[in-house]
């Protein structure tokens, strides 16, 4: 049964990509028309104007929630086939995960990762245990009286 919604998955994308072309279907009221089919539309896209030799960006973002403790930031630049850029985050145990990474066509991707301590104050930020005291509770029994078992004839 799962095999059969894969299928259908596969059969919806590729119609909403445009890989199957997919009439428009024209009926009419009449009882003994025939049914009208639209012929397909080709789509037509313009390569020339899309396509940039020398792509160049570069983006960066950094957040610091103190509420929650979460610590992240990234850049990173792009000029022509070669892209730079660095991520870190702080993980739960208290340690700055960063990573260094380059991709280009001769080299491939590359990443060197680091992870260093933070200072005291801020892995007592990140992972502070909650300190719960429970006050001794205590218990007093009753006294027990036990008599001797009644027997009814």
């Amino acid at each position: 049964m799962a095999f059969k919604f894969v299928v259908l998955a596969c059969l919806v994308a590729a119609v909403s990509a445009g890989l199957l072309p997919v009439a428009p279907l024209a009926y009419t009221h009449a009882v003994h028309a025939p049914v009208a089919y639209a012929a397909p539309v080709a789509k037509v896209v313009s390569a020339v104007d899309e396509y940039d030799a020398h792509p160049q960006y570069s983006f960066a973002y950094d957040v610091q929630d103190g509420h929650s403790g979460d610590s992240k930031s990234q850049h990173e630049t792009r000029d022509g086939d070669v892209v730079q850029g660095s991520y870190s985050v702080v993980d739960p145990d208290g340690h700055k995960r960063t990573v260094d990474y380059t991709a280009d066509p001769h080299n491939g991707f590359n990443a060197v990762v680091r992870r260093e301590p933070l200072a005291v104050q801020a892995v007592a930020k990140v992972a502070a245990p909650i300190q719960y005291h429970a006050s001794p509770v205590q218990y007093h029994a009753a006294p027990v009286a036990y008599s001797a078992p009644l027997y009814h004839h």
